[in-house]
Order: C-alpha cells, then structure tokens, then sequence
C-alpha cells in the first residue's frame, strides 16, 4: 500500500500572526507589504495606541481604527526635517528635465498584468522573453513583430491597435509608469521592464515631445514636497528594519526589494 506524505503548507507571519489563508498564494511585493503592514499594526498596539482586540488583517486591509493608529505612530516615531532652501536648489538644478511642463511621448506597450492567482514568476518570464524577441529586430520588421506581440499577449484593450496608447503626458500615467518614461532621452524599445500597479510593462516609445523647463520660483512647492516624500521614504525604511530586528518574520523577505509601502 503506497504511503501519501501530507505536504506542510507555509504560510508566512509575523509575530505568529498569519499574513494570508493556508491556501491563498501572494506573490513577494504583496507579502511584503502585509508583512509590513503588520509589524505597523502590533507596533501601534504595543504603543497603546491600537486596541489589543483590533483583528490582523485576513486579506490585507487594515481596520480604519488600525490605519489612523499607525499614522499617529509614524507622526510619533518619524523625524522629518525640512529641506533647506539649498537643498531644494540643487534638487531643481539636477532635475530639470523632470521639473518640464508640456513634455510628452508618444508609446506603446505589451501588458502582462498581475492579477489574482497569476503566477508571477511565470508571467515575468513571459515578459522578459517577449522584451527579448522584440529587442532582436530593427526597421520595419521591429514595427510588424512588436505589433504582433501586443495583439497577440497584451491583457491591455490596446493590444487591438498593436499596443498603442498614442501620446501621453505624465498625467495621464499612473505615477510610477510616468517615472519610467518622462525626464529621460530613450528612445525604441526600452531595456528594461515597466512596473506599475497593473502588472509588467514591454515598452516602446515611438516619439518624443520635449517639455520646457520651469525656474525654481515655478516649482518651488513641488520640490519641498519632492524633498519631503524623499526623506519620508528613508525614515519609514529605517523604522521598518528596527521593527522588522524585534520580531519574527517567518515566510517574507523584507529586504529582497522596496516595500510597497514606501514607494
């Protein structure tokens, strides 16, 4: 009679606090940023801000009383200092092209999205192949296989017009998506993988429209703020590693890439 092994499912935690169903699988960027949601919310509760009832989190979202305890625990734990007026200078002066108006490009792009039960590894291997394949021609034959590729593996509705989505500007992406593509001189397919909230992007940008370049009086306010998230993200990045040092993680690679949280 054959023996069957039952198989041990792991399921990652924190503190012994289960970050998702025995059967649920996450992909790495979403166990990340439940893991980090959760040593929020017992750092909130060991603080005496939160309520020791307060339930963890079963798919990810937090109790509203939990979100504004972590607020008040960041705005406790986090020193922000304000950018000094030099500071702020030298920012402006080394980016300028990211402080343009009217800047525009004109792209195309195959989808793989990440959606619910993917599997992620599988959908990046994918993507990297198609980047590959379309990277390997020139000239018109680049233009026909590109297409081709879009109509044929983009989940995105452009994928009928050969992955076109004419010419954007930043404020018609999703910020991260804007951040890969605005600022900067590429032209054709870009080398790299796009990341954004939707999945994994193959790029190619057909056109580009320079912006003008806007003086520091211009700007001023979104360069503060720019200064502001910079030092925001470095603090919250430091507080999670203390925390992450008090307590058992099992199941989650917290300093594999950038927290969700903080990007």
């Amino acid at each position: 009679m054959q023996v069957i092994t039952p198989v041990r499912l792991e399921v990652a935690s924190v503190n012994g606090v289960a970050l998702h169903a025995v059967d649920e699988t996450l992909d790495a960027a979403d166990l990340r940023q439940r893991a980090c949601s959760e040593l929020l919310r017992q750092a909130a509760v060991s603080a005496g801000l939160l309520s020791g009832s307060d339930a963890p989190s079963v798919d990810g979202l937090l109790s509203e009383e939990a979100s504004r305890a972590i607020e008040t625990l960041l705005d406790q734990n986090l020193a922000i200092p304000e950018p000094s007026e030099e500071a702020c200078q030298r920012h402006h002066a080394a980016n300028q092209a990211f402080y343009s108006s009217g800047e525009r490009v004109n792209v195309r792009h195959i989808l793989f999205a990440v959606t619910q039960g993917v599997d992620v590894v599988a959908l990046r291997n994918r993507a990297e192949t198609t980047l590959l394949d379309v990277r390997c021609h020139d000239g018109r034959q680049a233009n026909d296989e590109f297409a081709k590729a879009a109509g044929k593996l983009s989940n995105c509705p452009s994928g009928a017009e050969g992955g076109s989505l004419g010419w954007l500007s930043a404020s018609d992406c999703a910020p991260e998506f804007a951040k890969e593509l605005f600022g900067h001189a590429e032209v054709g397919v870009l080398p790299r993988l796009v990341h954004s909230r939707f999945g994994l992007h193959v790029v190619e940008v057909l056109q580009r429209e320079p912006g003008l370049p806007q003086p520091f009086e211009a700007v001023g306010g979104a360069v503060v703020m720019a200064l502001r998230q910079k030092t925001y993200v470095t603090a919250l990045r430091q507080y999670l590693r203390l925390l992450a040092g008090e307590t058992i993680i099992d199941g989650v690679d917290l300093e594999a890439a950038d927290t969700p949280l903080v990007q």
